[in-house]
């Protein structure tokens, strides 16, 4: 009973462990709106970055291409959405939002109204695009979502020349959400997919050029831990607790005393 005792409170400490595991599944907060971008990039190289979780605004006209970027880091799923508000006088028009991953691939969405077409009395139109959950590492032929810097791009296709240069307004958001330990993969980047990271190094970070700044709030994961170390352990302890009272049942009581041992 004494070793029951014991595994029984290792038990209970691995589940306090994984409690704060399971708080990182929840979405980040939203960060300051007041410091968030009012202006978009015209190309990937000018794209405006935004951190996850700030909704940023932008003016342009009708048939121009807008580019943000965000950071995306394993085991997150991206929501990016886009709302665009249209002139007041427009004929039929269609937004398209497509997103690209740091080596500029096109990254298909799982679901979401990527693309929509506003009706000529539309005041807006409003897109969505949920990513696959990145990967830690995928093999070189793959398509699969990577750690590092994703792009926005958000234009409308096939504009009606009457409506090439009308004015609109722009709101872009990026949300994610962290799918813990069921998305964890053997392996990982030796350096996430960010523009200028392989120009900078520990000595000469100040003189390298970096063409993106921002990073995970709490730095890029380095691919080896993930929640699924916690439950792996707590199944090895239920698994060590189950033979130990399978043992206990099947053994009996022992020889009754009215038995002789057997020579």
């Amino acid at each position: 009973m004494r070793t029951v005792r014991a595994l029984s409170a290792a038990l209970l400490t691995l589940g306090l462990a994984s409690a704060p595991a399971a708080a990182d599944a929840s979405p980040s907060p939203s960060q300051d709106s007041s410091a968030a971008p009012t202006r978009a990039g015209t190309s990937f190289r000018t794209a405006t970055e935004i951190e996850q979780g700030q909704q940023a605004t932008a003016s342009g006209s009708t048939g121009d291409y807008l580019y943000w970027s965000f950071p995306a880091d394993t085991g997150q799923r991206p929501t990016v959405r886009a709302t665009v508000k249209l002139p007041d006088t427009h004929t039929a028009q269609t937004w398209q939002i497509d997103v690209y991953d740091g080596l500029r691939r096109r990254q298909a969405c799982q679901y979401g109204a990527q693309t929509r077409t506003a009706t000529a009395d539309a005041s807006s139109v409003e897109l969505t695009c949920v990513l696959r959950t990145v990967r830690a590492w995928s093999e070189p032929w793959a398509n699969d979502p990577l750690p590092g810097t994703y792009y926005i791009r958000l234009t409308a296709t096939g504009v009606a020349t009457a409506d090439l240069g009308l004015p609109v307004g722009t709101e872009v958001r990026a949300d994610s959400q962290d799918m813990g330990g069921a998305a964890a993969v053997d392996g990982s980047l030796s350096e996430p997919l960010v523009p200028g990271i392989a120009t900078t190094s520990e000595d000469q970070r100040e003189n390298a050029a970096v063409l993106a700044g921002l990073e995970p709030e709490d730095g890029w994961a380095s691919g080896w831990w993930s929640d699924r170390w916690v439950w792996t352990g707590m199944g090895g302890v239920l698994a060590a607790l189950a033979g130990i009272a399978g043992y206990a049942l099947t053994r009996g009581a022992g020889r009754p005393s009215r038995v002789p041992p057997s020579a």
